[in-house]
């Protein structure tokens, strides 16, 4: 294509973003995972955003009777015949959280070595399997999760914490079900794919520690209630950790992950006539400094063919942060991102971007995400907007919505983290 107008960009940004998401479909990747059946029960269990349409492909596709249960965010369950499919909230756990965990827990004790529990494992698994640990409950469980999430802290260092207040996370869910086989499908939302952080880890070895949780909590001042101060000092029946008897026959197996959805763009922008040049899969901060960053290196492409020779596409994948200061108004990691590389571009021409999360969800918002154009900052500026202001009191998702930019997927039903795309002409 010797020239793209705004129309073309945004078509090429969405059919990229899209291709992406598909790369990560359960029920496209899902069958080609499935362990061979065993003499014994075959027991589903899982959690996560994506669980019950795992749990569906998984009854398209497994050959003998299956049963079991898993839980997914409200508004992401599908229609099951013998799995049974129950809603919670997400990010913050609420009852329904509490008592699906139990509900998990209990469907995978009472096993023998000839039964296979199969796991499916999704992104914001960890909220909807909300079991405290003894002596806490599940408000502690919410006051401290609402704390981490505004505090800046990356969700590895998150995970770390939530297994230390749980009875399910962190390789628990597996010893449970010990002597029984495990085998985990997982989808990846975290950066660097670590099993152990991808849901807070329920059927894996946890390398973390009691004291790790507590450096975490002094690091981002975070005030904790006594009772969940007291349990973190107490430091009593730590995680299973690597070689722990009761894990030694679980097997874990990588069904899709970022770097896959990456890969699946770029072969969508070569379609397109575009060059694409991945980045990185796991590329973390905070998001607003990132954009900045995105937008240096579009400027470099754009000025000098490098590091890539326009016309090309900047991809990149991970989970950056948002640290809220203050009163906050509307902004997901995507939108904040977007803002921030806006600003920075100051209305560079021949430059588009797309970034967004691939469950469908900016953080809490009803958008995927949003788009850039050329025209971002000055069509702000007409609608009355000072897009400056705006970023600083966290409202991107307000901006975007107010210039008809927002990316609307619904529920994708699978999360393999926030793709961010820069068109460079």
């Amino acid at each position: 294509m010797a020239s793209w107008d705004d129309a073309q960009a945004r078509a090429a940004l969405r059919a990229v973003f899209d291709a992406a998401v598909a790369a990560a479909d359960p029920r496209r990747v899902l069958p080609a995972h499935l362990p061979a059946r065993p003499r014994g029960r075959t027991v589903v269990v899982g959690a996560g955003k994506s669980a019950a349409v795992m749990a569906a492909a998984v009854e398209d596709a497994w050959d003998g009777s299956i049963d079991g249960v898993v839980v997914t965010r409200d508004g992401h369950a599908v229609p099951t015949r013998s799995i049974a499919v129950l809603e919670a909230s997400h990010p913050v756990p609420d009852a329904r959280s509490e008592a699906a965990a139990r509900r998990i827990l209990a469907a995978v004790q009472g096993l023998g070595p000839d039964d296979l529990v199969l796991a499916l494992i999704s992104g914001g698994g960890s909220a909807l399997l909300a079991l405290p640990a003894p002596g806490l409950t599940l408000a502690h469980k919410q006051e401290v999760n609402r704390a981490l999430l505004h505090s800046g802290a990356t969700i590895h260092e998150m995970n770390c914490v939530r297994k230390h207040l749980s009875a399910i996370k962190g390789g628990r869910l597996a010893a449970a079900a010990h002597p029984a086989r495990v085998v985990t499908l997982a989808i990846s939302d975290v950066p660097g794919d670590d099993p152990a952080v991808i849901a807070s880890g329920p059927t894996v070895p946890d390398p973390t520690s009691f004291a790790d949780a507590r450096a975490l909590i002094d690091r981002y001042g975070i005030a904790l209630p006594p009772e969940v101060a007291a349990h973190l000092d107490r430091a009593e029946d730590e995680t299973p950790k690597p070689g722990d008897p009761r894990l030694a026959g679980a097997a874990f197996r990588m069904i899709a992950t970022p770097q896959m959805a990456l890969e699946a763009a770029a072969a969508k922008a070569r379609e397109l006539g575009l060059a694409p040049l991945i980045l990185g899969d796991a590329l973390e901060g905070e998001s607003a400094v990132l954009g900045t960053v995105m937008a240096g290196i579009a400027r470099g492409c754009r000025a000098h063919g490098t590091p890539v020779t326009p016309p090309c596409l900047l991809l990149s994948g991970g989970e950056t942060t948002v640290t809220i200061k203050g009163p906050a108004g509307r902004g997901g990691r995507n939108t904040t991102f977007l803002l921030g590389l806006a600003l920075a571009l100051k209305g560079e021409p021949g430059i588009w971007a797309i970034a967004g999360d691939t469950d469908g969800i900016d953080g809490t918002e009803d958008a995927a995400g949003a788009i850039v154009t050329p025209d971002t900052l000055a069509r702000a500026r007409g609608s009355g907007l000072d897009p400056a202001a705006v970023l600083a009191r966290f409202d991107s998702y307000g901006l975007f919505a107010a210039l008809g930019d927002l990316v609307v997927t619904g529920p994708t039903l699978t999360n393999v983290n926030d793709i961010r795309a820069v068109l460079v002409a």
